[in-house]
Parts: C-alpha cells; structure tokens; sequence
C-alpha cells in the first residue's frame, strides 16, 4: 500500500470512528428517562456522596435543626427538677431516667405527666412536643425513622435559649389562662403538630389522618428541612447521576428543581414555608407550580396594616411580594445563604454588596442623618422594621419601605422612624412601662387608647417635620395602595373609587397582592359593586389577582354574569384559579353547565374536593365539603360531612347551624308523610338541640372576641332563628360598628329592623346602606320601607 491509500485508509477510518462517536454522543446527549418516570425521595444520604461540602453547610443549620427527636444533645431546657408558674399552675420539668417528662396540666384539666418526644427549633426559642395516647391506649416507644407518627401537641411551656429560662408561650392577645377545652390550650387543635406545624419542619410530610378513626399515621421522609424539600424528591437524579454518560437528561436536565431558572422560581421554591398561605391542593414540591397548591393571604385587616406592613405573623412571602426588589428580579439567595440559611454579610453590607453606588450613597449620614453605628445608620432597622412573635422572636419586614411618617398620619400605619422617637409623644411614664415595644403601642391605639393615640400622632408628626427638613422637594411622598385600601376598611365615601385606582394601577407601586386584595375587600361593598370592580381583573397576568377577582363575584345572583366571567377561568393554567372560579359558580347556583364546560367544572371541583379532603382533620373542610354537596344536591353526603364537622371539633361553632338547617328542609319533605310523625319529632328534636349548642358556641367566641364583625353577625342571625330579635339587632349593630365597611352586615340589620317593624331606624340605616354602595337591591331595600312608612 503506498502512503496515499494508506492516509486515504486512516482517514476513512478516523472518519468511520468520528462518525461513530458523534453519533453515539448524539444518541446520548438526547438519552431521556421514560415520560412515566416519577421521581421519588430518597433522603441525604444519597446526596452527600456528591456534595459534601453544601452538606457541610448544611449541618446545625436551622432548616437541619427545625424538628429532632428529644435526646441530651438536641433537648436544650434545664431538665433538672425545674418550676415554672404561669397563670396560678405551677408546671414541673423534670428527667425519668433519659425520657424528658414534663408535669403540667392535661385535656382532662388534670396535672399529668408528659413525656417529651420531639423539638422544635434552636432559636431563640425551643419548644417540646409530646405524644397524645387515645384512652385505653399505651404509648409506643419513640418512633423509628420511616414509621408513622400519631398525634403530638406542641407544649406552651417553653425554652428561651438566649436567656437559658422556661417561659410560657401565650397565644397572641390572649394572657389568661385557657380552659382545657380551648382550641387555643396546649392539648387544643390549634397546638397539633400534624396539622399546623408539621409541613414546613419536616421533609415529604404526609399527614394521613384516618377520618373515621380520628386517628393519624403522620409520615415524613426527614424530620428536618432537608434537601429534598428544596430541591425536590431525587431518585431520579441520583438514577441520572450514576449512568455511565457524559450528559444529563435532554429533557429533564439535572431532573430536580430548576431553581436557577428563574428568580420567580427560586422565590416559590422557599414560599411554602415562608407564607401565611392556604393549601390548594396536596403534594406540593419544588419540581411544581406554587400557586397550583396554595394561595397566599391577602393583605387583610389584623394580619397586615392598610399599607400592607407585617402585623401579625405573615411569614414573608406577601411581604416580599410587596417590594420593589420583587419585581426587579431580587431573589431569597441574593441575600441568604442556601445552605446555612444565614446571612451572607454582616450589618448594611448585607445591603451595600448590591447598593454600591458612587461615593457610598447609601451608607452615610448624607442619607440617612443619623450618626454611624447608631440604630438610625443601620438599613434593616430603616427599611425593615421588626416586629417581635411568639414573645422573644423578633422578624423583619420583607416589603423594604421606604419609612412614611406622612402615611402614618393620614392611615394610622407604623413607621420605623417613630419606632426609635417614641420619647416623642409626652407619654406618661406609668403608661410607657405597659407598653416596652412599639407594636404595644399601635395596639393600645387601635383597640381605642385615646392618650395613646395622641402620643403616636405626636410621634408621627414630629418623624414628619424630620423628614421634611431632610429631604425636602426629594422626599417620596407617592399616594400609596394602603390609602384605597384604608378607605374601605374605614367606609370611606370615595371607597370605589379608591379601589378602581388601585386596581387600574401597574407597576411595583401597585403590586399584585395588593390589587388581590382590593378585589377581596370590595366583596364589603356589596356583590353588585364588587363583581363590577372585578371585570378586568379577570384576565390579569397575577394568578392571585385572577383567582381574588373571581372571588369577588360571590354572592352574585346573575347566573348569566356568573357563567359568562368565570367559566373561561375553569380552564385557567393555574389549579388555584381554577378551583376559585369552581368555588363561585356552584355555591352561588350555578351547578350545571353545557358540553365541555360542564366537563371543566365538574374536573375544578375534583380539584377542590381533593384540596379540602387534605385537611380533613379539620373541622372547617368538612364544614365546607357538606356546603359543596349541599349545592350540588346531595344532602347525604352534605349531612355526613356537617357531622364529622362537629365530632372532629365539638366545641367549633358552624357545623350545627348548617345540620339543623338541611335536617329543617328534610322534616318539610316528611310534612306531607302521615307516617313520618315518629321521624318528625325526632328530628324537631334534635333540630332544637342543635341550634341551642350552636347558639352557646356563638356567644362564647362573640363575647371573647367583641369586636369581631362576623362572630357578631353570626350570632346575630341565630339569635334571630331562636326568636330573641332585641338581641340579634344589639349583635347586629354590634358587627355594623366593628366592621362598618361590610354593607352585608348593614344590609342584614336593615331588613331585621324592617321585619320587626322599627321602621325609623331601618329607613335611616337603608339610606346609609345605599349612600355606601348604591346598587339596585339596596335602592329597592330603601324604596319598600318608605313605602312602609307612608300613612
């Protein structure tokens, strides 16, 4: 062979083998796993052989140390025969060998001793958790890993780990002592760990709650916040991982969550924990939609103030939403660590790696006018104002504000400037030492302290005229959305118009949660207003404005409005969207539609159903399961869920009310039955029961809670169907003026006062009612009681 035919022979041979390994790289990088590949959870184990070092990370961070078994090195209370007196009872934390127990009062109102099986956190609290046996019953040894879990409380008695003493945890606003009976006592619902606390402390959490039973088989993959449930289940990607291939999956990638992608994604990745949220639909994980299984709280009064500031525990995320970072693009890890969970920088550096603007714009008293190293240097005390939970747990405000004294004045709203100035407002010493935090002092005002009121405008003022001096024509004083929304909470004549501006708005000044809001809140004005306001919102690009605006239309009684707006929204992209429009339709009387409408809606409320089963340890989901059948014609299954309702919380008002009404329209069917009269009586009976049960469930929480509109309001109309109408119009009033925005409550005690024939006051409240919101229905409520009142 001569040195041509040889070269032309290599090269073809080289050509051969190029060709076959492009086409076998080729087949390779388009390798994908079978579209019915699920992925499951594994566990860290199988990922650190991989990733050590962000395991190292990791490791005592407080997503690692979020739940652990009680042991001596995670249990960091003093154990050592230890007291602690709390609202006259005197608890006893002591040791039994190496079981952790606890002496305190039981469900039965009894002193018991309680072994401590689980704990909860780090810092700058602990708490205990212990196991609840049913009766008869002997408790199990401590669970292993994988086995399922049965009912635990979560203890008040608490360890504050900064201080190293015991304190008792009060629920908020409430410093007295609680009955065994209250849901709010440490044996209560409201203290069960598998229902309240348990999703966001452990990884892959599947509740399990055996209805008929009343029983739970609480599983959880970790009992920590652990890998997976940031990064999704990830069997697959360890499968991906170990294939002998230079790529990973043409279609799925690393075949976890793309967390990377997008801030938006990173950001919901983080929100199920951080957000004060409803569960749409079960099974969440990071690999999936946020809002197809939850949805966020909207900016309602007591939670947040009018202009959207944390009041009580919001958690983060609608906070956040708030922001003008948000909607620049600014992410969780921008400024938190994945991994440790803690903060990348120290003090403002923490904002000025991002804020480095010439000659240190921000971090100067050119800025800020205050002296370095003081509070009023520092740009989180500025700009994310705290706000102290659960006692000792301070938390920051996410929406990054710039302070408004000048919105306090017009919207009674905090800011952290008067935070600082309190000394400002001449109040007395007596009174200051009530009041150590500044949230004290909004309390104090907004539950009616005249003298606190004063001091906090004073305050407000003299912030103000700082300001001014300050920053002068620079200063950003924009009409703020907490202005449209104070409006209504307040009754504001120039309420809808407020709303219409807010919801006309775009931008970050005008964010999504807000106008969610505003769509909610406008449901006070009536429905006819409401659905008015709603009209463009329903093809807005925010699910949680899309779903607030179908929300707005109930209570329609248009079914033709209700079917042309909101059966597009059946086949909304978002399952939140969806089930909202779903929810509207059929409890306002639209059960049936045509063709593939029908189909969409009957597959919306499948959805429904399926998310409100997900808490079906609770009474309030069969509660609302019984009022969907109820719609939907079945009385059956509507009577079965309104019992379990009352057998899962007896002392829960609700599911009383909603039984005596279905078992009233049940005794009309029988009427007719000449051999029914034993059946009749029966349910007369228990008809008469029932409503008396319900009416001492509601004037328990209405006379805890007096200035709740719609404890009032319910109490209200029971009083009325019990036949006592001095006292259902004196709990009416009473919701009018704790919630003088919701024309419903107005509504309900004019045609009270038309129906026991108080016709003066009726005709003057029926003019107030169609000043606030003057549709059709309120001006023919107005026109039948004048004509009443005619000679």
């Amino acid at each position: 062979m001569n040195r041509f035919k040889f070269i032309l022979v290599v090269a073809a041979a080289l050509g051969i083998l190029g060709l076959g390994v492009g086409l076998y790289l080729y087949n390779d990088y388009r390798w994908t796993l079978p579209p019915t590949a699920t992925a499951t959870y594994v566990g860290r184990d199988a990922c650190i052989e991989c990733h050590q070092a962000q395991a190292n990370q990791f490791k005592d961070s407080h997503h690692d140390l979020a739940m652990e078994r009680a042991t001596k090195t995670s249990v960091l209370g003093n154990f050592d025969n230890q007291s602690l007196e709390h609202h006259g009872m005197v608890s006893r934390m002591f040791k039994d060998g190496e079981r952790f127990m606890v002496n305190t009062e039981g469900p039965d109102g009894k002193l018991a001793d309680f072994e401590v099986k689980y704990v909860f956190g780090v810092d700058p609290l602990q708490q205990y958790m212990v196991e609840m046996v049913p009766p008869g019953e002997v408790s199990q040894k401590q669970a292993a890993q994988n086995s399922p879990l049965g009912q635990l409380q979560v203890l008040r008695i608490s360890w504050d780990t900064a201080k190293k003493n015991w304190f008792y945890l009060d629920p908020p606003d409430v410093k007295e002592k609680l009955n065994p009976d209250d849901p709010l006592h440490w044996t209560g619902v409201a203290q069960r760990w598998n229902t309240m606390c348990a999703d966001c402390h452990s990884t892959n959490l599947q509740r399990n709650f055996d209805v008929a039973q009343q029983r739970y088989h609480t599983t959880f993959s970790e009992i920590d916040v652990s890998c997976e449930s940031c990064h999704g289940p990830g069997s697959l990607h360890v499968q991906l991982a170990k294939r002998n291939s230079l790529f990973w999956d043409s279609q799925r990638g690393f075949a976890l969550a793309k967390l990377k992608s997008s801030p938006q994604q990173e950001i919901e990745a983080c929100a199920p924990c951080h957000a004060r949220r409803e569960v749409v639909f079960p099974n969440y994980d990071p690999t999936k939609k946020y809002f197809d299984h939850y949805l966020d709280q909207s900016l309602f009064e007591n939670v947040f103030y009018a202009d959207g500031q944390q009041q009580d525990e919001d958690y983060i995320h609608a906070s956040f939403m708030q922001s003008k970072m948000y909607h620049k693009g600014i992410k969780c890890t921008d400024c938190h660590d994945p991994h440790t969970a803690r903060l990348k920088h120290d003090g403002n550096q923490v904002c000025t790696s991002c804020h480095q603007h010439p000659s240190g714009k921000y971090d100067t008293p050119a800025h800020h006018f205050h002296k370095p190293g003081t509070k009023g240097a520092s740009c989180v005390d500025c700009h994310m104002m705290e706000t102290t939970y659960m006692a000792i747990d301070p938390r920051r405000d996410h929406s990054f504000r710039i302070p408004r004294p000048d919105l306090s004045l017009k919207i009674e709203t905090p800011n952290s400037c008067a935070s600082c100035h309190l000394d400002q407002g001449g109040l007395s010493a007596e009174k200051k030492a009530k009041l150590p935090l500044y949230q004290d002092w909004m309390v104090a005002a907004e539950q009616g302290d005249e003298e606190v009121k004063q001091a906090l405008q004073k305050v407000n003022q003299w912030c103000d005229e700082a300001c001014e001096k300050w920053y002068g024509v620079n200063r950003k004083k924009d009409k703020h959305f907490g202005e449209a929304l104070y409006a209504v909470r307040k009754k504001a004549p120039d309420s809808v118009e407020q709303l219409k501006w807010l919801l006309e708005g775009s931008g970050p000044q005008f964010p999504a949660i807000a106008r969610a809001t505003a769509l909610r809140e406008s449901t006070r004005l009536g429905p006819e207003t409401a659905a008015q306001l709603a009209r463009n919102a329903l093809r807005d690009e925010s699910p949680i404005v899309r779903a607030a605006a179908a929300a707005a239309h109930d209570g329609n009684a248009d079914p033709n409005l209700l079917t042309r707006r909101l059966v597009p929204l059946l086949r909304d992209p978002i399952r939140a969207v969806r089930i909202e429009a779903a929810r509207v339709l059929v409890l306002n009387g639209v059960q049936r539609l045509s063709g593939t409408d029908d189909q969409a809606l009957a597959a919306a409320l499948e959805e429904y159903r399926i998310g409100l089963n997900n808490d079906g340890d609770r009474a309030g989901a069969h509660l609302t399961l019984g009022a969907l059948a109820e719609q939907l014609g079945s009385e059956p299954t509507a009577e079965k869920e309104y019992r379990i309702s009352i057998a899962l919380e007896p002392n829960s008002s609700g599911g009383r009310a909603n039984l005596a009404a279905l078992l009233g329209r049940k005794m009309e069917q029988l009427a007719q039955d000449p051999n029914a009269i034993d059946k009749l009586q029966a349910l007369q009976q228990e008809i008469e029961s029932l409503r008396e049960d319900e009416l001492k469930l509601l004037q328990r929480d209405a006379d805890l809670l007096p200035k709740n509109g719609n404890l009032q309001y319910r109490l209200g109309l029971a009083l009325y169907l019990a036949g006592d109408f001095a006292e259902a119009e004196r709990r009416l009033q009473n919701a009018v003026d704790s919630d003088p925005a919701d024309v419903n409550f107005l509504m309900t005690l004019v045609l009270l006062q038309e129906r026991i024939e108080k016709l003066d006051v009726a005709e003057s409240n029926a003019k107030k009612l169609f000043q606030i919101a003057p549709t059709p229905v309120h001006e023919e409520i107005l026109k039948r009681i004048q004509s009443l009142r005619k000679p």
